[in-house]
């Protein structure tokens, strides 16, 4: 949901305090984040959970839940934002960085109830436009994946089709089906 119709520089919009939930601003517009209801927030949580779990160890990626990422003319909060381990950005103790300004290699968004799916589709292209290799629209109601990618057709994915994203994390094994099972307790 766009909250100003008024233009706005990038550096005007990064002098606004933050709030909760937290605005974005991406293609010129600055919008306020949906507060993740149920079915939202445990697939964001599981699936971060489940990419940390299988790229961690070996010190392939990393994923983020909620990160602002200040890139490509504008500073969007994906849902998870996934960095290969060596493009993570470090403080001068050696600890993450606070800060990041280079497009996450995957951003996913969550459609919420409330959200528009043309709006969330739209930031999924602006995510790949401006340097992210992976973009995942996740669509509870319907149990699929939009699948964007620089210079690719969009995909939707349901049921056993796998979630390829082996362009950043190879060999990561994940079906339509495995990412709804998430939604049930057990």
């Amino acid at each position: 949901m766009t909250i100003t119709e008024r233009r706005m520089t990038l550096e005007e919009f990064l002098r606004l305090a933050e709030e909760e939930p937290p605005l974005e601003y991406w293609d010129g517009k600055v919008t306020r984040k949906v507060s993740p209801q149920g079915k939202h927030g445990r697939l964001e949580t599981k699936f971060a959970e489940r990419v940390n779990r299988f790229a961690e160890p070996p010190r392939l990626a990393m994923a983020i839940t909620e990160l602002r990422a200040t890139f490509g003319g504008g500073s969007p909060v994906p849902d998870v934002a996934i960095y290969r381990w060596d493009r993570i950005p470090l403080d001068p103790d050696g600890a993450i960085a606070d800060v990041f300004v280079e497009a996450p290699d995957i951003a996913v968004e969550i459609l919420s109830p409330d959200q528009s799916l043309k709006e969330q589709i739209a930031k999924c292209r602006w995510f790949v436009d401006h340097g992210a290799q992976i973009a995942l629209l996740f669509h509870p109601r319907e149990r699929s994946v939009r699948l964007f990618r620089p210079d690719a057709e969009l995909r939707v994915l349901r049921g056993a089709d796998r979630i390829d994203l082996d362009a950043v994390l190879p060999g990561f094994e994940l079906t339509v089906n495995d990412l709804f099972a998430m939604l049930y307790p057990g």
